[in-house]
């Protein structure tokens, strides 16, 4: 089952999340099994990410490795918002 995953820190720049994705694809980390979509938006220091994963487990998974390089960065993600997907449809 598909989920989403959205993650609303309190802050994070630009240079944080460009910083965690380089880190991430030095380590070979990124992007990740199971990992459909990944899009980051928002207003410059307050940017949101939202992902959508093939499973829970491929998430938890990944979250084990990314949680480090995101403390390590100073970046506080939360308790993300994660939800079953009811309907995907692409173009």
């Amino acid at each position: 089952m598909s989920i989403v995953v959205r993650f609303t820190p309190a802050s994070l720049t630009q240079e944080q999340y460009d910083e965690s994705v380089r880190r991430l694809r030095e380590q070979g980390l990124f992007p990740p099994e199971g990992m459909d979509y990944h899009i980051c938006f928002g207003e410059p220091g307050h940017l949101r990410v939202s992902e959508i994963w093939d499973s829970r487990e491929q998430w938890q998974a990944f979250g084990e490795r990314l949680m480090p390089v995101l403390a390590d960065i100073g970046i506080e993600a939360g308790d993300p918002d994660v939800f079953e997907v009811h309907n995907l449809v692409r173009r």
